[in-house]
């Protein structure tokens, strides 16, 4: 299928998480239905993971690879202005830095399609922010969501009409990646311990000292190991907690994976004890390996995927003491509660990979 108008996809910062799966997925999958797609980022390592027909427009350096998000949004920003100059007839798709990338369009005169990634109580604190969202949301052509909770939640703040489709899953991959070799041996073949991980960014949203306070009162009652995966900020406030309450044996806290899947299927329970989500991948990829699910009852997303507590088990967000609770009782009954993972693999269903591609072409093409 061709089209006449170009498609600009807006990238600033990619970081590797689950926001940036469901990105190359989307714009690689555009790539083979559409003709004149162009790619606009500050990380040029991430080369190799596009589609050969898209365009690329990076800064020729990878000096920029390790700045701050702001500083490549605005880099990003004078690469769009510059592309602008040269062809005036394009359509913006922003996964990323997306009032920016809106107040960019309307200047210019152009269509935008926005892709929110994560719930507004992570972005939109105060009264004079909500004012500026509800004003530049609200002169997008199209808001996409990624779970229906995070619709109603957008919705009803800040007075649009988004429209919801799910994170673009692909089953069959998830569990072909998940067995290729792994030779750490932190998670020992040993039925006496629970094997407990976590993957995600090292910062204040995700929320592992909640995590690792659990992991401390429930210490002494049962044998467990947890493994925390990821990197970030908060990487030397975790390494001190974990080393002031002597945890080092139980807690292990490793870098960034490009593969962590291999790790999720050598444990029994997936965490996730985040503050806000939008529709977190990680939780579809556990329950993808039939691992059993505990997660923070936050905004927005763990709620919907696990069918409110019929495929996992939801905690109180922030309370150490209910997550705790949760793992003791899951460690008690670990054959009664198989019954919550095997629906929660039973409703993946709703992410199927090519009939959530299709609709974001769809919507696409309705602005080309």
């Amino acid at each position: 299928m061709n089209s006449k108008k170009k498609l600009v996809i807006f990238m600033p910062s990619i970081e590797g998480g689950g926001v940036e799966k469901n990105f190359f997925i989307i714009s690689n999958f555009l790539a083979k239905k559409l003709e004149n797609i162009t790619v606009i980022t500050a990380d040029k390592s991430y080369k190799k993971y596009f589609n050969k027909k898209i365009e690329l427009i990076m800064p020729k350096s990878n000096y920029w690879h390790n700045k701050g998000r702001k500083i490549k949004y605005c880099i990003c920003l004078f690469l769009l202005f510059l592309y602008y100059l040269k062809n005036k007839n394009f359509l913006v798709f922003s996964f990323q830095a997306n009032i920016y990338a809106i107040l960019f369009s309307k200047i210019f005169g152009l269509k935008i399609i926005s892709r929110s990634n994560s719930s507004s109580t992570g972005w939109s604190k105060n009264y004079l922010k909500n004012i500026i969202f509800k004003i530049l949301l609200r002169s997008a052509n199209k808001v996409i969501v990624n779970s229906y909770e995070f619709k109603n939640e957008l919705d009803k703040k800040f007075g649009i009409k988004s429209v919801c489709i799910y994170n673009p899953f692909n089953k069959l991959e998830t569990i072909r990646l998940s067995k290729t070799k792994n030779n750490y041996k932190f998670f020992k073949k040993d039925k006496k311990t629970l094997k407990v991980i976590n993957v995600g960014r090292l910062t204040d949203q995700k929320d592992h000292l909640t995590l690792l306070r659990a992991i401390r009162i429930i210490d002494k009652k049962i044998q467990i190991k947890l493994l925390i995966i990821g990197r970030g900020v908060n990487k030397k406030k975790l390494e001190n907690y974990i080393k002031i309450n002597n945890l080092q044996k139980k807690i292990r806290l490793i870098d960034f994976q490009k593969n962590p899947l291999k790790f999720i299927r050598l444990a029994d329970i997936f965490i996730l004890s985040s503050k806000y989500e939008g529709l977190p991948n990680v939780l579809l990829e556990a329950l993808s390996l039939k691992k059993f699910v505990i997660s923070s009852n936050c905004p927005t997303g763990p709620n919907e995927i696990l069918s409110s507590n019929k495929g996992g088990l939801l905690f109180k967000m922030g309370d150490e003491s209910d997550l705790a609770k949760k793992i003791i009782f899951y460690s008690k009954y670990k054959k009664k509660l198989s019954s919550k993972t095997r629906y929660g693999y039973k409703q993946l269903f709703r992410f199927d990979y090519n009939k959530n591609l299709n609709k974001y072409l769809k919507v696409v093409e309705n602005y080309l």
